[in-house]
């Protein structure tokens, strides 16, 4: 996520740079065969270009609406999670009597965090961080789940034989063995005296709250934005930016009449600027959307679960009265994640 007041024109244009020299390319191509070669019948009615750019705009538009509906869903998701892990450690830590116990479901639930986050941040074959663009823009700033091995975090909050019978599991089931396990640790306790039945009663809720969100994110994460409208969005984007060109070369030869000194008979060559200029509007909407679709996959735009989760971390630590509370994560180059 983005932190700061906006992001840099010049970085806009470095991320979008590769689309730019393609436009470049595709609008020079018609302007070489109009004036160079002379095949002066080249050319499309500028009302046909018209009605596939206002149809392409429909299409951009409605994707980019439903991708962003992908991120604010995804950031309401873990701001339930937030506050849901809120009322667990205010819960454990005023009800559970033994102070070891509730340390251990604390760390417990920590745990179930990690293994959520570092589940979201695994790639798809959909998403687009392996695209040159996002590859490039990404060394300036942190992925944590990138940096640190799964097995190192998950160390610092699960006794050796849970964290054994963790390692053992394939990545995308971690977090329901996590949660199974914090199950049988309440069942134990309420067994045990330790908690009461009401309590025990509230807790299990929760358990399952977590579980439903879990799998809210889970859907986000494995099931993308439905790859017919992603396609056919990149078909009418690409159809319209080359079509473009061969739609302003008579309107722009038009210009050449009312004009005299070096431009004249040269107006047409200022299709290649005005047509790459009217595409790049559209490819970096379309390129906007594609990197709001995934709203897990490490982008700079993601919703900032690493943050969340240090943050849920740090306060339930504090309700059972630790010191010893993990540092926030803070943002490299106004990105945090």
């Amino acid at each position: 996520m983005h932190l700061g007041k906006t992001y840099k024109v010049s970085e806009f244009i470095a991320w979008t740079r590769r689309q730019i020299y393609l436009l470049l390319a595709v609008g020079t191509v018609p302007v070489l065969l109009y004036q160079v070669l002379g095949l002066r019948w080249l050319t499309i009615p500028l009302t046909v270009v018209g009605l596939l750019g206002t149809a392409t705009s429909f299409i951009v538009g409605f994707k980019n609406v439903q991708t962003y509906n992908r991120t604010v869903e995804a950031q309401h998701l873990w701001t339930s999670i937030l506050n849901s892990s809120r009322f667990w450690g205010a819960s454990v830590g005023g009800f559970v009597r033994n102070p070891i116990e509730a340390r251990e479901l604390i760390d417990r639930h920590v745990a179930w965090l990690t293994c959520l986050r570092y589940e979201l941040r695994s790639a798809r074959p959909w998403e687009t961080m392996e695209k040159a663009s996002n590859v490039e823009y990404r060394d300036i700033y942190r992925i944590p789940e990138r940096e640190t091995p799964i097995d190192d975090e998950l160390r610092r909050h699960l006794s050796n034989s849970e964290h054994a019978q963790i390692h053992e599991v394939k990545l995308s089931l971690k977090a329901t063995q996590v949660l199974w396990l914090q199950s049988r640790a309440l069942r134990r306790l309420h067994d045990q005296g330790d908690l009461s039945l009401t309590t025990y009663i509230e807790l299990n809720k929760l358990q399952k709250e977590f579980i439903d969100q879990q799998g809210r994110a889970e859907r986000l994460k494995n099931y993308p934005y439905p790859r017919q409208y992603a396609i056919i969005n990149t078909l009418f984007v690409w159809a319209f930016c080359v079509l473009l060109p061969f739609g302003l070369l008579k309107e722009f030869d038009k210009l050449n009449d009312g004009i005299s000194g070096l431009m004249q008979g040269c107006m047409v060559w200022l299709v290649i600027p005005f047509s790459a200029t009217i595409s790049w509007m559209y490819t970096s909407l379309e390129q906007v959307g594609e990197s709001t679709e995934n709203p897990f996959e490490g982008s700079a735009n993601d919703v900032p679960i690493t943050l969340i989760a240090r943050t849920i971390e740090r306060e339930m630590k504090e309700f059972i009265g630790e010191t010893d509370l993990p540092v926030l994560p803070v943002p490299v180059h106004e990105i945090i994640l």
